[in-house]
């Protein structure tokens, strides 16, 4: 499993570590509606799963932001951020934050994609920062855990690897 430490801690990360090559492993989180969304309700496109621990904080609102405003540049790319959040928080998030291109969903219910993609935090009940790139035909062409939690993930090798993605 990959290491990883939130505010220096080395923290429990539960679940199985994704590679790059695997195969993404399937999750059900909710909308901002509540509905059901799985990795089926996007097939067919190169998919960044942007994940943050609490999208109310700093660092996760710079990230989700960064990831919106690259959409722009990625015709034909879903773009999700994934956290434990309450579907309503994260309405009212991205109302607040303008953002449209991006995703928010919830995995507070049943930390479903936190243990298919290794970055259930066993200690605080939230996710690891991560981001993965997946193809349309749903293999992992990009994996990052980051290391310390409080800090940002390689957007530019996430976008680089989505865009390789889109021209495969």
């Amino acid at each position: 499993m990959a290491q990883v430490t939130f505010k220096g801690n080395l923290i429990t990360l539960l679940g199985n570590e994704v590679k790059v090559g695997d195969q993404a492993p399937n999750f059900t989180v909710l909308a901002n509606d509540l509905s059901p969304v799985t990795l089926e309700n996007s097939k067919g496109t190169v998919r960044i799963i942007s994940v943050v621990p609490s999208i109310d904080t700093g660092v996760c609102d710079q990230q989700t932001r960064r990831f919106n405003e690259e959409a722009a540049n990625l015709e034909n790319a879903t773009i999700l951020t994934v956290s434990v959040d309450l579907p309503f928080a994260q309405k009212r998030w991205c109302g607040a934050a303008d953002i449209d291109k991006v995703q928010t969903l919830s995995d507070h219910r049943d930390l479903s994609f936190g243990e298919a993609y290794g970055v259930a935090i066993k200690e605080l009940r939230l996710l690891a920062r991560a981001v993965f790139v997946i193809d349309k035909n749903d293999k992992v062409t990009y994996a990052e855990y980051v290391s310390e939690a409080t800090n940002h993930p390689n957007y530019e090798a996430a976008v680089e690897a989505a865009k390789a993605a889109l021209n495969a």
